[in-house]
């Protein structure tokens, strides 16, 4: 399905045959771009980078490269190819023709799905906007690049949901997005994780791993909304939200293969001596994955959830990869959990699997989660050396849910409050930790080197060279 180039807001919805939402989307454009400018990443407006762009939705010619600066970025509108006579896959309207449009008694939910998912991708975009100043190499820096404008193009896939199907309501909420701002004191993001600033690189890279990896399981069960054009709008996201966790799982794996290399040279696996020799040690590594990780489960919301189970039911939001599963309504079906007693005892209970919705999806992205760590693992083997990367279990260092307001070891045991605080830089980076990873981030812009923490990539992008000019300075 071609992408038409040759309008001022590239799409392929056949934007030209409806004048009015042509308009109020021509509109909007320009507050899109001052944003951009405003909150995008700072310093580079006017670089030439090496970006990827969609030209087609299917599977062979959905991207082109070439070197553009970031404001003039082919953002646009794409939906995947419409599935004929496509029916809703789940709920109590399973069998039922897809809407094409949105039905009034679900219009707030749908409106409230959309407006969420589509808050975090300019805040991604604004907690980053700093990184360019200390990059690692050019390499990563248009891989920063690349995931931004991404996010950028994501936003304007929700923004035609509100301005096409939600009338006055939905352009309300379209400025709305552009007017909170991660981290603003009075207009934040409207999720928490979506307001912390990323100022280094191990942050950005389990970011873009676990961070990203949450979206797309959230892409993934919106994908199978009943409401087919938000569902082709996510089906589409996802193919570019692989590159994101690419950058993350390849990121951290060349931080971990320097901190062996580092190993090798000095003959020695004391993380002090691994950071006087410039890398990070893998034991920290381990706290950066349990920190971030920790955080993205609470993304998936509450274990028990009443929104969850009205969303499934009524054909709004269904499960990751639905058509895995053989009940497809699961209405009288319960699902097991856990719960936490008062003295801090924790006893397996049985819910409606319909409420459970939020610990399905998050349990199938802790398995996606582990696919990554045990290649980073390979990695550690092959070198010959005595350790292992994790996942910490669910129960640790949660705020969302069963496991909030207790403390849990890594490990999953449970620990008094006053144990936790004296152990838990144990656990997660402490403020000498960080202070030790920002010392490192020092911006390193030749093409081809790489800064002393952080391996070569195995190959460049587009069967580049790695040391090819990625963004010109």
């Amino acid at each position: 399905m071609a992408i038409d180039y040759t309008q001022k807001i590239p799409n392929n919805v056949h934007l030209s045959d409806d004048k009015q939402l042509q308009r109020a989307l021509e509109k909007w454009q320009p507050h899109f771009l001052d944003w951009w400018k405003e909150m995008g990443p700072e310093g580079f407006q006017q670089k030439d980078v090496y970006l990827r762009t969609a030209t087609s939705v299917d599977a062979k010619g959905w991207a082109t490269y070439g070197m553009t600066k970031m404001p003039d970025y082919r953002w646009g509108i794409f939906l995947a190819d419409q599935v004929p006579d496509r029916k809703i896959g789940f709920g109590d309207h399973f069998g039922e023709p897809a809407w094409q449009q949105v039905p009034g008694e679900f219009r707030s939910d749908l409106r409230r799905l959309i407006v969420t998912q589509g808050d975090t991708e300019p805040a991604s975009v604004e907690q980053q906007r700093l990184l360019g100043q200390n990059c690692p190499s050019l390499y990563d820096l248009r891989n920063l690049f690349q995931v931004n404008v991404e996010e950028g193009r994501h936003l304007w896939a929700m923004v035609y949901l509100l301005h096409a199907y939600f009338g006055r309501d939905g352009r309300e909420e379209a400025e709305e997005l552009l007017e909170r701002h991660s981290g603003d004191r009075n207009k934040p993001r409207i999720l928490s994780t979506f307001n912390e600033p990323i100022d280094d690189w191990m942050s950005f890279y389990c970011f873009t791993y676990f961070t990203d990896r949450d979206g797309k399981y959230q892409l993934k069960m919106l994908a199978e909304s009943g409401f087919d054009p938000l569902s082709r709008t996510c089906r589409f996201m996802l193919t570019e939200e692989a590159h994101h966790m690419f950058v993350g799982e390849t990121g951290l794996g060349r931080v971990i293969k320097r901190a062996l290399e580092v190993m090798e040279e000095i003959k020695s696996d004391d993380p002090a001596a691994i950071r006087r020799a410039g890398a990070v040690d893998l034991p920290l590594i381990q706290k950066y994955i349990n920190f971030w990780f920790s955080s993205a489960q609470d993304l998936f919301g509450s274990d028990t959830s009443t929104n969850a189970a009205n969303y499934f039911a009524n054909g709004l939001k269904g499960r990751p990869d639905e058509d895995n599963y053989a009940d497809h309504i699961a209405k009288d079906a319960t699902y097991e959990i856990e719960e936490v007693l008062e003295d801090g005892t924790i006893k397996p209970v049985s819910i409606p699997l319909r409420n459970a919705m939020n610990v399905v999806a998050r349990r199938a992205y802790v398995k996606d989660c582990d696919i990554g760590v045990q290649r980073w693992n390979r990695l550690i083997r092959k070198a010959g050396v005595d350790f292992e990367m994790k996942l910490p279990s669910e129960r640790f260092r949660r705020t969302v849910g069963v496991y909030a307001g207790h403390h849990f070891t890594p490990e999953g045991k449970p620990v008094e409050a006053h144990v936790w605080e004296a152990r838990k830089y144990e656990w997660i980076p402490s403020p000498d930790d960080r202070a030790y990873v920002k010392s490192l981030m020092r911006q390193v812009i030749a093409p081809g080197k790489m800064a002393g923490w952080v391996a070569p990539p195995d190959r460049g992008i587009n069967n580049l060279a790695v040391d090819y000019e990625y963004v010109r300075l």
